[in-house]
């Protein structure tokens, strides 16, 4: 199973959902967590006033995130979570240690 996180230092989940300009992209098998690759995406928060939903940049995100059942970062607005679940991509928001994280986190997926 393949799940996308929001870190910025590879180590911890620790990036709100707006900010990310790329996911980790992690295989979880056999009670094994490996990084399998990094995919760029454009950041979503882009400190507009109005702050608008930007379901194109949404549903690009939702594309780089094909093959992978959820995503986890350490924040994400109500706006784009509803909308990555519209769009099949289950988002979590939790925040610490990636890897005891994703163990339990594919546990109930």
């Amino acid at each position: 199973m393949l799940i996308a996180v929001a870190s910025k230092d590879g180590k911890e989940i620790n990036q709100h959902f707006g900010h990310v300009e790329r996911f980790l992209i992690f295989e979880i098998e056999d009670d094994k967590v490996t990084l399998v690759e990094e995919r760029k995406v454009e950041r979503y928060c882009r400190f507009d006033p109005d702050h608008p939903l930007r379901s194109h940049t949404l549903k690009d995100t939702a594309d780089a995130l094909r093959g992978c059942r959820a995503v986890v970062c350490s924040m994400i607005g109500e706006a784009p979570k509803l909308e990555l679940e519209r769009l099949g991509v289950e988002p979590y928001a939790i925040e610490g240690k990636i890897t005891p994280i994703l163990l339990d986190l594919a546990k109930v997926l």
